[in-house]
């Protein structure tokens, strides 16, 4: 009976990781430590309207073999300015007050909770007062801080890029990104191509700037093929122009419709016209002498 909990507790807590990877929260990723499940490793992302923008902070979640009828203890190991790295935060989801836990909440809805709280100026049990100006010293250097954490390391070995990988969900449905996808960009072969690739595949270009660059491919494209597209258009020009002068030449030159045809028709015109006068003058001698 002692193991039930537990047990029950290892059942939940599978589900919700993969309810998390089915619909991961915004600005926040969360993993079981492989050795315990009880014990969870996450990252929040800075949003990018906050002073922890461009941010990516390290935590553990601590869980109590009574989960989900208990709370778990929360810390932030990373630097935030906001909290005090490595010690546990109160607030209304941690072990801090067991009285207000609701067994409902889930990994998902204790981290986005943690995340608002975070972006508020709410003091308490394991918080820090910091300018913006700190924190958002604390975001750009928080990255390479991770990498010189071995738990860190441990736990997200994926997330151990020069630059900070972006979570699954980096608060996209929430900017509007259900829309229809725009059309891919189909690039040509040749140095175009080539030179987009490598565009891609710099190791000094952010992930998160990936939009950026499809966009600078495409114009870079764009530029590209347009005067391409232009001189071929300018010399179908030039030769349909050159054709139809080809074709009105031929045509005046043709004996049925060219000027050939049309000095034919004024000779015979002339040359009735002279024959009628001949006829008459003859006939008109031919009457006087009569």
């Amino acid at each position: 009976m002692d193991d039930d909990p537990p047990c029950f507790t290892c059942s939940q807590l599978t589900k919700e990781y993969v309810a998390m990877q089915r619909e991961p929260p915004p600005f926040v990723w969360a993993v079981p430590d492989e050795k315990n499940i009880l014990t969870w490793n996450f990252i929040i992302r800075g949003p990018p309207d906050s002073p922890y923008a461009s941010g990516e902070f390290h935590g553990v979640l601590l869980f109590p073999p009574e989960y989900p009828f208990k709370p778990p203890g929360i810390k932030m190991l990373t630097p935030s300015g906001r909290f005090q790295p490595d010690k546990k935060i109160c607030f209304s989801m941690s072990d801090f007050h067991p009285g207000s836990w609701n067994p409902a909440w889930s990994v998902a809805t204790i981290l986005t909770g943690l995340l608002s709280f975070m972006l508020s100026d709410e003091m308490t049990t394991g918080s820090m007062t910091s300018s913006d100006t700190h924190k958002r010293a604390f975001a750009t250097h928080s990255h390479v801080w991770n990498l010189t954490n071995q738990r860190f390391k441990d736990a997200f070995p994926e997330y151990c890029t020069p630059f900070p990988k972006d979570l699954p969900n980096m608060g996209i449905k929430e900017r509007g990104a259900d829309a229809p996808a725009p059309p891919k960009l189909v690039l040509p072969t040749g140095s175009a191509s080539s030179s987009s690739s490598s565009a891609f595949s710099s190791p000094s270009t952010p992930a998160s700037s990936g939009g950026a660059v499809l966009r600078a491919a495409s114009r870079d494209y764009k530029a590209k093929a347009q005067p391409e597209s232009s001189a071929a258009s300018s010399s179908s020009s030039s030769q349909t122009g050159s054709g139809g002068k080809d074709e009105q030449r031929n045509t005046n030159l043709n004996p049925q419709t060219g000027w050939p045809a049309a000095w034919g028709q004024l000779i015979w015109e002339k040359w009735r016209w002279g024959v009628l006068i001949a006829v008459a003058v003859i006939v008109s001698r031919f009457s006087s002498s009569a």
